[in-house]
């Protein structure tokens, strides 16, 4: 598939969200990602907010379902989301409720493996279970925890051509990425790129990073563009 730039809107402000995504869509964004703290701030509210400004433009709510996963999808869905996350520590009739709240509701889902005893064979598993598209992911609280111990910091590229490698359909990987890394994404065969915190946003305040933040992530774009040229 064509790569495609997706902004992480860790914020906990409506307006705030909107005005980053109106700045990134500008910049060459291709989806918008209702972040976790924007839901847990805001909720439904957030998402509605989000597709009335933006009514063109996919959307993903990054839910990490754990449980109510028919209803939380379909909630997610009628707000105006086009995509849903759930996670590979759910229960697997709830990774099921989600793909088929999915199906009935015309939203896709991406199953998110953060945590994963073996994240190679989780990713395999939510998409056995028909998720769409695979999160890879390692955890904000993990990094930050590990790298307190004075260890290196874990990342999703440490696994990344294996997952891929392991499932057919589309891969994202997310958590601490540094600039550079994110934009390779595709080189890994994973073509959809997330950019949120520390890249856009300011991963301790959670509020929009400093800087000519639009310029970046117009080359950003251009350079994850250029893979599918």
């Amino acid at each position: 598939m064509r790569p495609i730039v997706q902004i992480s809107l860790d914020l906990t402000n409506i307006d705030e969200a909107l005005e980053t995504a109106a700045m990134a869509l500008r910049a060459g964004v291709d989806w918008l990602e209702a972040g976790t703290p924007l839901i847990l701030a805001e909720g439904l509210h957030g998402v509605r907010a989000l597709r009335k400004a933006f009514p063109n433009t996919p959307i993903v709510a990054d839910l990490k379902t754990m449980d109510g996963g028919y209803l939380e999808a379909e909630m997610m869905a009628k707000a105006g989301a086009t995509h849903v996350v759930v996670m590979a520590r759910a229960h697997e009739e709830t990774v099921k409720c989600v793909v088929a709240a999915g199906k009935d509701h015309g939203v896709k889902v991406m199953g998110d493996n953060m945590v994963s005893p073996d994240m190679v064979a989780g990713a395999k598993w939510l998409e056995d279970l028909g998720c769409d598209y695979i999160v890879h992911h390692i955890g904000y609280d993990e990094r930050r925890g590990i790298a307190a111990q004075g260890k290196r910091m874990p990342s999703p590229m440490d696994q990344l051509r294996e997952v891929v490698q392991a499932v057919k359909i589309p891969v994202q990987a997310v958590g601490g990425l540094t600039l550079e890394q994110a934009v390779r994404c595709p080189e890994y065969g994973a073509p959809l790129v997330v950019l949120g915190a520390p890249l856009t946003i300011d991963a301790d305040a959670f509020k929009t990073a400093g800087g000519d933040l639009e310029a970046s992530l117009r080359l950003i774009c251009e350079k994850v563009h250029a893979y599918g040229a």
